[in-house]
């Protein structure tokens, strides 16, 4: 099966104009459906259904053969999502997420497994969110190394107001006959976006948008927003701009760069009115231009001013300059991600105290900040990665000797459990020294 799938891939990167007409057969086959059945994780949520893997995996050949056989006869109906919350970094608000049925997540791994090897041919390098083999952290890299090494002056900073719950399905169909003319895969794929919602026992019907927690949806999300933002900026932004233009995206979240205010301010005032023909909306308080690169500290100087900072994939990018003076595009954890991190933390060693021995609670901590520092100890960050070290071992600390009215630790001790445990130093993990060579990656 994964050999038919490289060869869907293969075909896709040497015919890019290529519409493929039989693809179902894929999503139905009961080998690709036992493969998707074992890549689920054991303890994902349960949908409305309550059905867990371990219950439905009791029978599982029957389960599959009957999945399959439905699929087929295009008698398959998606159930509705179950409705959850999360809380939503630095707002009082929750994220909402759909949590789909057990057999549901078969069949959307199923249809992703088909067809990403086609729009990984197809998506442009810009895009990194969600993309088998990238990750934020080469994002971040491409773009500080872009700002610092090409002509950047001016940024464009855009936020889309409520994406994933604003996709227009009618467009999302559109875009996806670009390159899939099976209309089995279509008309399944419109099912799983029109499955609805259930929340408090009532079922909402799904009239746009692809929930935030479905399998699909990120490949979806890709999708959309190759054909809205990604062609558009490289196929016509770029080529109309006077100088030189970048773009990077990550999911839903993107930055533009350019040579000259003018191209800026121009493809902010055109974004709007793109994004609003396929029913996406900019929210005005997380976009503007700002001037950012080599010159931006001396010219905010002559005004009196600080240069701008602007925060992407949870750092804050801000001006600095190296020992001898010279500019330095420099990263540093927001203010709004530190401090979730730390209250998370918090709240976990609270909880965790009542439940958990102390062995247990000693390693739960370490996973927790080893998991904070894989991803925040980059280049430039040492300071603020010091910081949540230091108040990290000390809320453990607190929390620990809580456990009981008796101390469980001196310092002399808790030193010495950290050291068993082998508590993780804040050293730097990731390289993105922004004056590195491409080739050296």
């Amino acid at each position: 099966m994964a050999t038919n799938l490289r060869r869907i891939g293969e075909r896709a990167r040497k015919e890019p104009e290529l519409v493929f007409t039989s693809l179902y057969h894929h999503v139905t086959d009961k080998d690709n459906l036992r493969e998707c059945y074992h890549q689920l994780d054991d303890d994902k949520a349960t949908g409305v259904d309550g059905v867990t893997k371990e219950q439905y995996g009791e029978n599982l050949e029957e389960n599959l053969q009957d999945l399959s056989d439905r699929l087929k006869r295009m008698g398959y109906r998606p159930q509705p999502s179950r409705r959850s919350y999360i809380p939503k970094a630095g707002s009082d608000q929750k994220r909402p997420l759909g949590i789909s049925c057990l057999e549901d997540k078969l069949v959307e791994l199923s249809v992703k497994r088909t067809l990403e090897p086609i729009y990984e041919e197809s998506f442009e390098d810009v895009s990194y969110g969600y993309r088998p083999g990238r990750s934020q952290h080469q994002c971040l890299d491409a773009l500080g190394r872009t700002i610092q090494q090409k002509r950047v002056s001016y940024l464009v900073e855009a936020d889309i107001k409520g994406f994933f719950d604003t996709v227009n399905h009618s467009w999302m169909i559109k875009f996806l006959e670009h390159r899939i003319g099976d209309r089995r895969v279509v008309r399944l794929i419109s099912r799983m976006l029109k499955n609805g919602i259930m929340e408090e026992g009532l079922v909402k019907a799904s009239e746009r948008g692809t929930p935030q927690g479905s399998i699909l949806s990120p490949l979806l999300s890709n999708i959309y927003l190759h054909y809205v933002l990604d062609l558009w900026f490289c196929r016509r932004v770029r080529k109309q701009s006077r100088g030189e233009a970048y773009y990077f995206r990550f999911a839903d979240d993107f930055l533009a760069c350019f040579q000259y205010k003018s191209d800026a301010e121009t493809f902010k005032r055109r974004l709007k009115d793109r994004l609003e023909g396929f029913s996406l909306a900019l929210s005005p308080a997380k976009t503007q231009s700002m001037e950012f690169g080599r010159f931006a500290r001396e010219n905010a100087r002559k005004r009196g001013q600080k240069p701008k900072e602007f925060t992407f994939l949870g750092f804050t990018h801000y001006c600095g300059k190296t020992r001898h003076g010279k500019f330095k595009i420099k990263r540093r954890t927001s203010r709004k991600k530190f401090g979730e991190s730390l209250g998370n933390f918090t709240q976990w060693a609270k909880s965790a105290r009542k439940v958990l021995r102390k062995g247990e609670m000693l390693r739960g901590a370490k996973i927790r900040v080893q998991g904070h520092l894989s991803y925040y100890a980059v280049t430039d960050n040492s300071e603020l990665c010091n910081t949540f070290h230091y108040h990290a071992t000390r809320i453990l600390f607190k929390w620990l000797n809580r456990k009981s009215q008796r101390r469980s630790y001196t310092w002399d001790g808790f030193n010495q459990a950290l050291d068993w445990i082998k508590w993780p130093k804040p050293n730097i993990r990731k390289d993105l020294n922004p004056f590195r060579r491409a080739e050296a990656i």
